[in-house]
């Protein structure tokens, strides 16, 4: 029998704008979008609870979202401010247990289960955690408790903001099985949507299905969607990941279709990466440009090189090779990328790449 574990979820609630709020408290209880300006391609990275009411959401573009809530208050981020905030936060998960999974700069996996064997709730241990993220930063989180990672993380999403929800083993396809298809891990809106015309609304639905089924439905995925899909998943918290790539990306605020102007993006973004590298002591052979047309149509390019390689030389020289094909005219673009990969040894995980707001 598979020992219990037990997980929790923890999410810093509309983390970018709590922190502007939080330093600036004229904005505290007003609609805050965090992201790029209206009146170029800005997205939002985060909008404030106060502006969540009116339908906005992260990655929606700026122009929209101040649209739907006139009253906002765009905010430029300052993701120095909020790597101090995310760097104290994961400072008190590893107070409380060592071994942390943090997902990105706001939320984390935390693996409590040697406190829970020596007596302690899974109760006690998310209200201590809530109590000190507020006490020692003054941001609010939500946590979900469970006893695998994917029904700690649907729990922790149920009463945001400030939420706690703990699901204590043996009840997990029971608070799983109302819940909505979409909600479980691995089931993206297409996968939803076919489910639906299937006649599955439910994650208890979904359970209810045969092994056959599941085979048909998700081939090589079948096993873990049916185990996630009855909260007996056990896959565990890892403390490091093997990084799988380093990039960095740009959406400009207006097409660009001048050679020169592309290479200088390109090099700059080339410089971004390599400095990244060379900070972590990693070297990649594979050289991957993206590139988004103005139409949309995106696509990627890629070679590998002969050797490992952190040179901002060697790196703007392969990119600008792979990107200079595709300069044809008539051709204007609103993105460039460039990545590395390829790392032969397992690495350190990288600090968390920040979404690139445009110029």
């Amino acid at each position: 029998m598979q020992p219990v574990t037990h997980i929790l979820h923890a999410d810093l609630d509309a983390f970018y704008a709590s922190v502007e709020q939080l330093d600036d408290p004229s904005l505290r209880g007003k609609p805050v979008l965090v992201g790029g300006s209206p009146e170029g391609r800005g997205v939002v990275a985060t909008a404030s609870y106060e502006a969540r009411v009116f339908g906005v959401h992260s990655a929606m573009p700026m122009r929209s979202a101040v649209r739907l809530c006139p009253q906002g208050i765009v905010v430029h981020p300052h993701f120095d401010r909020y790597r101090e905030f995310s760097n104290q936060v994961m400072e008190i998960f590893r107070s409380i247990t060592p071994l942390v999974e943090p997902l990105s700069m706001d939320e984390a996996y935390l693996d409590i289960t040697s406190a829970v064997d020596s007596g302690k709730l899974p109760l006690a241990l998310a209200l201590e955690l809530k109590r000190r993220v507020k006490q020692e930063t003054g941001l609010t989180i939500s946590v979900g408790a469970g006893t695998s990672k994917s029904v700690a993380k649907i729990a922790s999403d149920l009463q945001k903001p400030d939420g706690l929800v703990v699901v204590e083993s043996g009840d997990e396809a029971g608070f799983l099985a109302p819940l909505a298809v979409g909600k479980l891990w691995g089931i993206g809106p297409k996968t939803a949507e076919k489910l639906h015309r299937g006649g599955i609304e439910t994650i208890g639905q979904l359970a209810q299905q045969s092994e056959d089924w599941f085979k048909r439905q998700f081939g090589k995925r079948a096993e873990s969607v049916l185990a996630r899909s009855i909260g007996a998943d056990h896959d565990p918290v890892q403390t490091h990941r093997e990084t799988k790539s380093v990039s960095s990306e740009n959406t400009f605020s207006s097409d660009l279709a001048d050679g020169a102007r592309l290479k200088t993006e390109l090099d700059q973004l080339s410089s971004h990466v390599a400095r990244r590298l060379e900070r972590n002591g990693m070297a990649g052979r594979t050289v991957t440009v993206k590139a988004r047309l103005a139409d949309f149509t995106t696509f990627t390019r890629q070679t590998t090189l002969s050797a490992n390689t952190d040179s901002e030389a060697v790196i703007q020289e392969t990119a600008w090779r792979l990107f200079s094909q595709e300069l044809t005219p008539g051709r204007s673009f609103r993105l460039l990328g460039v990545g590395v990969s390829g790392f032969t040894e397992p690495e350190q995980p990288l600090e968390y790449q920040l979404p690139l707001m445009e110029h």
